[in-house]
């Protein structure tokens, strides 16, 4: 662990749950496994799969300098309602696409179907953005991919640290 805690948000993109329809346990997963890092949970939030929504939501969090990283969850896939990852790049200042990249390679070792993950990731504001799959399982496995460069990364952007050393 490092001695720097990042700010965190964690932004639930879901119709069911933003209508109390369904629970929020992918949101829970995140927060279980985040809660052992260098992070603290400030804000935890639920949209359902609109895109001005979650840009929306993404603007003024970032905007607003209260965050370091903002990790979403849900509407990835291939679905007609998941527009995550095209509300994400809307708001981007800097694209950042090895997270996703390495979210994809790595737990394609899991499964084919990680293959199928539009997920983004990238900066805004100075805030780091993460989309994360929406089932469960998923999230775990790609968070602990992603988990290893985020505070490195946050060091970065804030201006902090440069190139790791040896």
């Amino acid at each position: 662990m490092s001695e720097t805690i990042f700010r965190l948000a964690i932004l639930t993109i879901s119709d069911a749950g933003s209508k109390g329809e369904r629970e929020d346990t992918s949101g829970d997963v995140i927060s279980e496994m985040m809660a052992g890092e260098d992070f603290r949970e400030l804000r935890r939030d639920i949209v359902p799969d609109e895109e001005e929504l979650i840009s929306g939501r993404l603007r003024e969090w970032c905007d607003g300098g209260e965050f370091d990283l903002i990790l979403t969850t849900g509407g990835t896939g291939l679905g007609p309602r998941d527009v995550t990852p095209e509300a994400t790049k809307a708001v981007l200042d800097i694209d950042v696409p090895g997270i996703a990249e390495a979210m994809r390679i790595q737990t394609l070792k899991n499964t084919p179907l990680a293959m199928l993950s539009r997920s983004v990731s990238g900066v805004r504001s100075g805030c780091l953005i993460v989309n994360l799959p929406g089932s469960p399982k998923a999230v775990r496995e790609t968070l602990a991919v992603a988990l290893e460069a985020i505070p490195h990364g946050l060091e970065m952007v804030k201006g902090r640290r440069g190139h790791p050393t040896g």
